[in-house]
């Protein structure tokens, strides 16, 4: 491949990332908080069957991913899931709004994040894990990570790759050790299953869909297609690696948990599971390990996902499918966005507690993969040669999940579904009506539809 000239001029690097970059750089995002806040809560809703739900997520998330992987295959590009969806879509209001509850996922994401940063700090002082600190040190995170991204590219890079050896190596050391001194028995958990599986097919779906958002920041590793090396081949493969990776990973901890806590206790402990989990087995140095695991998890993946979220809004703008105004900031897009990003999470973090903060992210993340799956089975199946039966049982495990996610919230949580439900319409309607703005506009300075 020639080094065509247009690089030059953007500032993404063709060939700057390696495999081992990108893959690094997709687990520092999806091993995030997902493992770290989600486990309890899925504990909560699928019962003794928990670490079978992250097995479960792991195969829809290989259906939903089989649509990224032939996406980035045929069109890598910086734009990700905006660019999949403008290929399918064209530059309407189900593109610009399909990549904005993306966004809307990922700062979600972020700010769940920083709470669980701030939940597992705390269990190291002795303070009610109700505490104003939660937030706050949350925030506190989210500036870090804001001073970090603005330092440029290659600090992000090396600062993912040693967080994520250490992350990995850390949570798969947890589990393994924690499951050894349970002697991989699950007693706590046989005598507490017969009262406790109450939760039924709904319960053990719902907690399905919250372990997809464990997964779900694969879909970052497709912002990077420009950059990554031989991107037609690496961006499908970096993928499937670190999809590969978590669900050894994921699979391992939650047995652990399983083996050293009975299910009332992960409910009780549910946004700090895994420190509790370290507790019998290792006692107090099991759980400052795990903490400051969590606390390496935690800060990494905000950093790397601050990243990915502003990256991704930046090509939005540069698209004109989003508002953009600069609010007298200096600088480039990318710092703006990255402005944006960074306070609306910070919003997020003051406001919400973990489970609605990962409600709302779980509702917003399946919709938008809804309309990347179906986009490309309408319009794109036979330019990219994709699967037809895949697309299809992607849509449908998505629809059946998220389903049964949002039956058991209307049981236990409406207003997250009022919120999500008006967050869409608003977003939806706010699009259609900025295009249309921005066509009227177009078309007062020139004559031919540009």
């Amino acid at each position: 491949m020639d080094h065509s000239q247009h690089e030059k001029t953007t500032q993404y690097k063709a060939g700057s990332l390696s495999l081992i970059g990108a893959v690094s750089m997709g687990t520092a995002v999806i091993i995030g908080a997902g493992i770290f806040a989600l486990t309890g809560q899925i504990a909560e809703l699928a019962g003794p069957w928990f670490p079978l739900a992250f097995l479960v997520a792991a195969v829809v998330t290989g259906f939903s991913a089989y649509s990224y992987v032939k996406m980035s295959n045929a069109y890598p590009s910086a734009g990700g899931i905006a660019m999949f969806l403008q290929k399918a879509y064209g530059r309407g209001t189900i593109t610009a709004a399909g990549a904005l509850l993306m966004f809307f996922s990922m700062v979600i994401n972020e700010s769940l994040v920083a709470r669980t940063f701030g939940t597992y700090t705390l269990q190291l002082f002795d303070v009610s894990k109700d505490s104003w600190l939660v937030p706050a040190l949350g925030v506190g995170l989210l500036i870090f990570a804001f001073l970090i991204n603005i330092s440029g590219n290659r600090m992000i890079g090396m600062f993912s790759l040693i967080m994520s050896v250490l992350k990995i190596g850390g949570i798969a050391a947890f589990g393994v050790v924690g499951l050894w001194f349970s002697g991989f028995s699950f007693e706590s958990f046989n005598a507490a299953s017969a009262q406790a599986s109450g939760a039924g097919a709904s319960g053990f779906l719902a907690a399905v869909a919250l372990a997809i958002l464990s997964y779900k920041g694969f879909t970052t590793i497709t912002n990077s297609g420009s950059e990554i090396v031989d991107p037609h081949r690496n961006v499908g493969r970096a993928i499937i690696i670190s999809i590969a990776i978590c669900v050894v990973v994921y699979f391992l901890v939650a047995l652990a948990v399983a083996a050293n806590l009975s299910l009332p206790e992960i409910v009780e402990a549910k946004n700090f599971a895994l420190a509790e989990a370290a507790r019998p087995a290792f006692g107090d140095l099991g759980l400052y390990f795990t903490v400051i695991l969590a606390i390496v998890a935690t800060v990494s993946g905000v950093i790397a996902s601050a990243f990915a979220v502003s990256r991704m809004l930046a090509m939005l703008t540069d698209m004109k499918l989003v508002p953009h105004s600069h609010f007298g900031m200096p600088g480039d897009i990318q710092k703006h966005t990255l402005v944006y990003t960074i306070v609306l999470a910070m919003f997020l973090t003051v406001f919400f507690d973990l489970s609605r903060i990962a409600s709302l992210g779980v509702i917003f993340y399946i919709v938008m993969d809804i309309a990347v799956h179906w986009g490309i089975l309408r319009y794109l199946r036979k330019e990219i040669q994709a699967n037809a039966a895949i697309l299809i049982t992607a849509i449908v495990m998505d629809v059946v999940v998220l389903g049964a996610f949002l039956m058991i919230k209307a049981q236990t949580d409406m207003l997250v579904i009022y919120v999500s439900i008006a967050s869409i319409i608003f977003i939806f309607a706010g699009e259609r009506l900025f295009l249309r703005g921005k066509i009227n506009e177009d078309k007062g300075e020139h004559h031919h539809g540009g």
